[in-house]
């Protein structure tokens, strides 16, 4: 069981879950090709932080989503630690996420990971994401993979 909360841009224990994807993404990707963000470098109001605890309030993973003009919103750092991974911790920080989007009024979200995380992409599906052309601040790179979702739709949908 996990149980999923906001937290600061500056959390160490944020900091850390970040610093370990990056880590993680430098491995996979040329400097030119990992579209890190520096949560420092966003205003606190357009960006909303998680952080994913297990039983034992333990860090688990993290997500972020950073608010973009009319409407936008862009899902950022997810990450799960190997050792949580298979447990559907993903589904839940994005669900968290797009929760987070609706109540700031998004209507769509969009996101960017790399060809060499599959399973990545296999949960964003699983979430409803599907594939889409490249999308500012980005420019098409055949190392990413860009994604979208249109939540508004999907609450309608549940209502």
């Amino acid at each position: 069981m996990f149980y999923i909360l906001e937290v600061n841009k500056g959390d160490s224990e944020l900091n850390c879950l970040v610093n370990e994807l990056d880590a993680f993404q430098s491995e996979l990707y040329p400097a030119e090709s990992n579209h890190c963000l520096d949560f420092s470098t966003v205003r606190d109001e357009k960006l909303r932080c998680v952080i994913a605890r297990d039983d034992n309030g333990l860090p688990a993973g993290c997500g972020a989503l950073v608010f973009q003009e009319e409407g936008f919103g862009e899902v950022k750092r997810v990450y799960i630690r190997p050792e949580y991974r298979g447990r559907k911790l993903g589904d839940q920080i994005v669900s968290f996420l797009e929760k987070l989007a609706l109540e700031n009024i998004c209507h769509q979200l969009r996101l960017e990971t790399g060809i060499h995380q599959q399973p990545a992409i296999a949960l964003y599906r699983r979430c409803g994401y599907v594939v889409c052309e490249a999308f500012p601040p980005y420019i098409e790179d055949p190392l990413s993979v860009f994604m979208c979702k249109n939540i508004q739709q999907t609450l309608s949908n549940t209502l």
